[in-house]
């Protein structure tokens, strides 16, 4: 199998590096930018699993000469109509597109372009990011990746992809519910991020501030009663402990939108926040706490722009 790995970021750069470390074909497709400093620095991975440097085979848009088995798609959110264009040279008949973006409106625009038959699901669970060496750096032990047809039926292709993942150094694993996965981890990074970038503060620092802890519990319920409403619901194990990780005493929990702007950067304020809230007043559900992040939100990013 030949995956091509659209973006050497923080997500990309890991699971991509990881899969090329254990000698599976792996190409990174980038920009010219980081084209050059990976020909000359190599992929350079810190992690509590072990640091390793290597020379990944790269790409550029302008220099793809064929397609492959299976694209994973890494990129921000707010690259994507970007990565598209770059990307669809690789797309043949018989590609297998497996997005690890946040939110759900990727899955829309990916269907768009290239046909419902093309695109899998994909969640990853890791922090991680790029360093000011440009290195990626793990920062928890943690590192899943899943994947699945959005269908949730068995497949040769997908069976195909799962030995392939296996064995690489992370946690990977074929899911026949994908798409409620996908919705979940949508409810904990919209929930996570609203919380942490409107309050400016740690989950513990929220919880220790007056009105903080009835603040995220009922933002927490404002995000899981759109997507009861709008998309597949989530099971209430997955609830109970989400709900434990938002409203936890003492917790340093962030944020990756929180840390993005910390740094004065783009963050993926419509793709997270933005695009959940209009689902919402789309199926009538009334949201004042989501609105006001998003509004809040809104303001920062266009004092900054999105690249």
């Amino acid at each position: 199998m030949r995956l091509l790995v659209v973006g050497a970021g923080s997500t990309g750069g890991y699971f991509g590096g990881r899969l090329a470390a254990a000698g599976r074909d792996v190409t990174f497709l980038v920009r010219a930018r980081r084209a050059a400093q990976l020909k000359a620095e190599g992929l350079q991975i810190v992690s509590p699993h072990g640091d390793l440097t290597l020379q990944p085979k790269i790409v550029t848009a302008e220099s793809i000469d064929g397609t492959y088995d299976a694209i994973l798609l890494s990129v921000k959110a707010f690259s994507l109509a970007a990565a598209l264009d770059d990307l669809a040279p690789a797309v043949g008949a018989d590609t297998v597109i497996v997005p690890v973006l946040n939110g759900m409106k990727h899955v829309d625009l990916l269907q768009a372009r290239f046909g419902k038959q093309a695109i899998a699901g994909g969640v990853c669970k890791i922090a991680a990011t790029i360093d000011a060496q440009d290195r990626v750096v793990q920062l928890a032990p943690f590192h899943d990746l899943a994947y699945g047809e959005l269908s949730g039926a068995s497949s040769e292709r997908m069976a195909a992809l799962d030995v392939f993942m296996q064995g690489a150094g992370f946690d990977a694993r074929l899911s026949p519910t994908i798409q409620r996965e996908m919705w979940e981890k949508w409810i904990f990074l919209s929930s996570l991020g609203a919380i942490t970038c409107l309050m400016r503060g740690t989950i513990g620092e929220t919880e220790a501030a007056p009105g903080g802890l009835a603040f995220a519990n009922a933002l927490f319920e404002e995000v899981v009663a759109i997507v009861r409403a709008v998309g597949t619901p989530p099971g209430e194990g997955f609830l109970t402990t989400i709900r434990g990780q938002l409203t936890a005493k003492g917790s340093p929990l962030t944020s990756s939108m929180y840390r993005d702007l910390q740094k004065g950067g783009a963050i993926e304020a419509e793709q997270i926040i933005g695009d959940l809230l209009a689902r919402g007043e789309r199926a009538g559900i009334a949201a004042p706490l989501l609105n006001a992040t998003y509004a809040n939100l809104s303001i920062y990013q266009g004092r900054v722009g999105t690249a």
